[in-house]
């Protein structure tokens, strides 16, 4: 896939809204990437994201598995001296690249998200167990990862049973779609 170099400002300007804050103020510290916890698993540093970005190189930043491995934890937008929203760039990202029909770079990332989005609609808090158990049976990798679960349920880290908050209806709003198909059960 031949990458888009954008050739005007108003391209400039469609795609920093598109992300929703100002990545020019990132000035390649690398902060963002000696704080992030998953970043030996990406092929790009975030701020190499950043500078795709910047360079207009949107299709290349939207093929790199890095704004698929972000779990937006924040801890990049701690280290940035400069406040840029890492994980708001990477939302939006995922976002832009499943609009251009460019797929998930992780093989099962979105099944994982949508099995997290379904507990929390659910219960209306995630309860790992069910999440697990859930992803093993779309994925159908029975076994893998069982060490970790196995460690899991004895530091008492995976529930058995979920917990639902009071009021469910609540957070059940902010998921129309799953919601209408609940009733169509």
């Amino acid at each position: 896939m031949e990458p888009i170099i954008l050739d005007s400002v108003i391209d400039e300007i469609r795609i920093s809204s598109q992300l929703g804050c100002d990545y020019n103020r990132c000035f390649h510290c690398g902060c963002c990437s000696n704080g992030c916890p998953f970043f030996a698993a990406m092929d790009d540093p975030p701020n190499a994201i950043i500078r795709m970005i910047q360079l207009g190189l949107i299709e290349t930043a939207l093929l790199s598995n890095t704004i698929w491995i972000c779990v937006a934890c924040n801890t990049c937008s701690m280290q940035c001296p400069m406040a840029v929203d890492i994980p708001a760039i990477m939302d939006r990202l995922r976002h832009l690249a499943l609009k251009r029909g460019l797929g998930a770079a992780e093989p099962d990332v979105l099944q994982f998200h949508q099995t997290v989005l379904d507990s929390i609609s659910r219960y209306g808090r995630t309860h790992k167990l069910d999440i697990m158990m859930r992803f093993k049976l779309t994925t159908r990798r029975w076994l893998q990862d069982w060490q970790v679960g196995l460690k899991m349920l004895a530091k008492r880290k995976l529930d058995l049973l979920p917990s639902k908050v009071q009021h469910i209806d609540e957070v059940r709003a902010f998921f129309p779609s799953v919601n209408e198909e609940r009733t169509d059960e």
